[in-house]
């Protein structure tokens, strides 16, 4: 791939699968590009999901991206360890602030950019268990694996009206056995929010967890109003944190969450300016962040060579 000093045809911010499936396309179109990874993809949280096509074992997030790294890598060394701390968008180029592991930094041009930074989830806060979404004690995707928790008591960790979704989602869907924490918080429902919940049986518990009884690496238990409460399964709904930042510094628009509006091709607003994955408003799984990225990665291949719209005899 070419050296960062050179105008690329795509810089790809992220190496999750979204930005990974990218790079494939981008290889295979023959087309000079950089993926800037920074190490911390969600999808790295993942034990292991069932819902990914050809892994009928279910895969974990961990072998799903080294076997996606090994893939690409056979095209050629094209990702670089580091994290891009800024984004100028210039008439014919966008100019990417880059700063390595050990703390240089450096400059990469490119004529596209795709961003595929992704989110993080919220991490519940438990008495004396930190970052217990990252360790895999709660889960947080009833989509990828609710199918292996049917018929079993699950907690749903959440404070508003989303979490309210989820439970019902999953009540039915999965579990006729569903309980609403809302970890201290008053949930504030309207009748017709507090009649789903009666619909559905869910249960709700809005005392703060004082404490948590931990056995072979998850939790069992939850201490709560003085009550114990088991469940087999706990997720949480608290929300993503949209790693938005750099799109919006250009004025790409975005919902009110900071996940970001693109058209058919995966197009932010600002031209040349794409994303894929997490990081677009929508449903945030794997295969969808991977056909964002086929759709970007064909788009930009198209047009490599035309400037975009708001460059001299744009499109």
């Amino acid at each position: 791939m070419a050296a960062s000093a050179d105008i690329l045809d795509c810089l790809i911010v992220g190496g999750g699968p979204a930005g990974l499936t990218t790079g494939l396309y981008l290889a295979r179109f023959k087309r000079r590009f950089l993926i800037v990874d920074s190490g911390t993809p969600r999808a790295a949280w993942i034990p292991t999901s069932h819902n990914i096509p050809m892994f009928a074992d279910g895969i974990s997030g961990k072998d799903l991206l080294t076997r996606a790294r090994v893939n690409l890598e056979q095209y050629g060394k094209c990702i670089r360890s580091g994290r891009v701390t800024g984004l100028r968008k210039q008439p014919d180029r966008f100019i990417a602030l880059v700063e390595d592991d050990e703390g240089g930094t450096g400059q990469i041009s490119a004529r596209r950019v795709v961003l595929a930074t992704g989110a993080v989830d919220i991490e519940p806060d438990l008495p004396d268990v930190p970052n217990a979404v990252q360790r895999g004690l709660v889960r947080y995707c009833p989509i990828c694996d609710g199918y292996e928790s049917r018929d079993r008591k699950i907690a749903v960790i959440a404070y508003g009206a989303h979490g309210l979704g989820e439970a019902v989602f999953i009540a039915r869907t999965y579990s006729r056995d569903v309980t609403l924490l809302t970890l201290g918080q008053t949930l504030e429902l309207t009748p017709d929010q507090k009649g789903r919940l009666d619909e559905h049986g869910i249960k709700v518990v809005e005392a703060p967890v004082e404490s948590l009884d931990m056995e072979n690496d998850r939790i069992f238990a939850l201490h709560a109003g003085g009550k114990e409460h088991r469940f087999d399964v706990l997720y949480s709904a608290l929300g993503l944190k949209y790693r938005s930042d750099l799109a919006i510094s250009l004025g790409a628009e975005h919902d009110g969450s900071g996940s970001l509006l693109v058209d058919e091709h995966c197009q932010t607003t600002v031209k040349g300016l794409y994303a894929a994955g997490d990081i677009v408003r929508g449903l945030d799984q794997i295969v969808v962040g991977m056909s964002h990225a086929a759709h970007a990665a064909t788009h930009v291949h198209n047009h490599c060579e035309l400037p975009t719209e708001d460059e001299p005899e744009g499109a």
